[in-house]
């Protein structure tokens, strides 16, 4: 299904070209191009977090390499709602051009802002809510409110001459939401009596029957959990889940408990929230961290990072004693969050760990303690009947659940070619109606790694995959460049290897034949005789260890 496409063809007057340079496929750097008429809209920027086969990378980023030499051509960029996965990229796009306008609700707006200021960037930001409409270069937006697992959640319609688009963000149907916003299927409906030609709505639980549960039925479940400990409590949750710390500090207050938020990104992101009024408080609910071990252990509950098994969040540092709050026989720990794809191993590592300290973990698994923010197949359903639009393009998510979104559309009445499910870089263009994929720009990983942007390879990831799983091996020779002789070594040290010094002793014969035949051929360039090197020891340590370490051999000249 997914073939290699040829590059696309040059863009025609009124035609609405779209590229999604992040979120298919995966679940996180969200990010998709709306180009007509030489302006580019961009709607979402945001990040995903590495997985263990990317040792050393702090983020991954939507490819910007597209709109390298396209900056100045960028009208706006909107954004749905405030996570990272569609925020998280914002700062990295604005240093490429930092007077890129931003269009989001206010607390979307917000939480972006205090990232700028991190990277001590600033930017025009305006701020928009449900039911405006704004014109920005080419293209026509309305906002329109949709519920989801944060408060101020958008979906915008993008209008243009070569016809009408709805990208929904993330977003559920959620009944009785905590924040009484539902979603606009009213304006939903207008949308579709107007008629609508594409509609890129959110996959991640189109593979889930039926419709997502409540988020008010967690609030009680919390409360019973707290209610029941009778040492500290302690909840991991993501940094922006404004609706999961309310309940938490809800659940806390009934309890007569402090709550400590621990963590940079959840004291920021739960200090503005306040602020804006996103999150009610008693006035002496909260303590300081560097307060709260004044606390008796029964009257504090800690609200931190880390439910994705995060090694440096908070969760996993105190898993491994890493932390200053110990948790021990008494605890509870509650993971109030789903696991994204891709973390399990890392997420059950932690649950192990923290189960092996005593602690009682509850988590999603034995406990109905957090709800998707995402609409299941039932709800997708019913927005298709709604809109009834001409073609679909499933986005936000892996391929499995695009393809069970585009499975929906078809049940609807969509024709199975009107029905795109595209890939990252993919080009897919919008005239007369009708979308369809006209080829492929490059669209690769970008990654951040410390202050570095972009500059890491696929092989520097396998180097570091290799280090951390097979070791490394050091060899030194000193050569008399006359004779070709080896005159010093040669010494080998070995790095997460073995502890043995002696276990190379078999190969060093080895060598140092190879390099008297060597030498004996007339060999007598320093980077031949490395490679004699790396070729014998590399040979030995495979078929006698059955290990491929890195290999680095240095001969010098004496």
């Amino acid at each position: 299904m997914f073939e290699l496409l040829p590059a696309p063809p040059r863009l025609k007057p009124g035609t609405l070209r779209i590229i999604p340079l992040g979120g298919l496929g995966e679940i996180g750097r969200n990010m998709a191009v709306f180009e007509i008429d030489g302006k580019i809209l961009i709607v979402d920027c945001g990040v995903l977090f590495p997985e263990e086969h990317q040792p050393g990378v702090d983020l991954i980023l939507p490819d910007f390499n597209y709109l390298n030499d396209r900056l100045d051509d960028i009208v706006g960029v909107v954004l749905t709602h405030g996570h990272e996965d569609h925020i998280g990229g914002v700062p990295y796009l604005l240093k490429l051009r930092e007077n890129i306008p931003l269009y989001g609700s206010e607390l979307t707006l917000a939480f972006v802002d205090a990232k700028l200021k991190e990277h001590r960037l600033h930017s025009s930001q305006y701020v928009v809510r449900e039911g405006d409409r704004k014109v920005i270069g080419n293209f026509d937006l309305e906002f329109i409110a949709v519920n989801h697992s944060i408060p101020d959640a958008l979906a915008v319609v993008i209008r243009t001459s070569a016809g009408t688009v709805l990208h929904t963000g993330d977003f559920k149907m959620d009944q009785l939401p905590l924040d009484n916003r539902l979603t606009d299927l009213r304006a939903f409906a207008r949308l579709g009596e107007e008629g609508l030609d594409l509609f890129m709505s959110d996959s991640t639980n189109a593979d889930v029957p039926g419709f997502t549960p409540l988020e008010k039925d967690i609030g009680p479940v919390i409360d019973d959990v707290i209610s029941r400990t009778p040492g500290k409590v302690i909840v991991a949750s993501f940094s922006s889940h404004v609706h999961r710390v309310q309940q938490v500090i809800n659940a806390a207050a009934a309890h007569n408990r402090k709550v400590a938020l621990v963590g940079r990104s959840m004291l920021r992101n739960m200090n503005i929230a306040e602020d804006l009024g996103y999150l009610s408080a008693p006035d002496d609910i909260f303590i300081e961290f560097k307060n709260a071990t004044s606390v008796p252990e029964n009257e504090i509950v800690y609200m931190c990072t880390g439910s994705q098994g995060e090694p440096m969040a908070v969760l996993s540092k105190m898993a491994h004693g890493e932390h200053e709050i110990t948790v021990g026989e008494g605890d509870t720990v509650i993971l109030a969050s789903s696991l994204i794809p891709g973390n399990e191993n890392a997420v059950y590592r932690i649950i192990d760990q923290l189960t092996r300290l005593g602690a009682n973990v509850v988590h999603k698994g034995n406990a109905k303690v957090h709800v998707s923010g995402h609409a299941a197949a039932g709800e997708l359903l019913y927005c298709y009947n709604i809109l009834k639009p001409k073609n679909a393009m499933p986005v936000h998510g892996e391929f499995r659940h695009l393809i069970a979104n585009g499975k929906l559309a078809e049940q609807t009445g969509i024709p199975a070619e009107r029905v795109q499910i595209v890939e990252d870089g993919w080009v897919v263009d919008l005239v007369n109606g009708k979308a369809e994929v006209v080829g492929a720009v490059e669209c690769g990983l970008l990654y951040v790694d410390g202050k570095t942007v972009g500059k890491i390879t696929e092989d520097d990831l396998k180097d570091r995959r290799i280090l951390s799983q097979e070791g490394f091996i050091s060899i030194f020779a000193v050569m008399d460049k006359d004779s070709g002789r080896i005159v010093v070594g040669p010494e080998i040290r070995a790095k997460a290897y073995a502890e043995d010094d002696h276990v190379f002793d078999d190969v060093k014969p080895l060598i140092v034949k190879a390099l008297a035949e060597a030498a004996a051929e007339g060999v007598r360039d320093t980077y031949a005789m490395q490679q004699v090197i790396r070729r014998t020891i590399g040979t030995w340590v495979n078929r006698s260890h059955r290990r491929r370490p890195v290999i680095i051999p240095v001969v010098i000249e004496g």
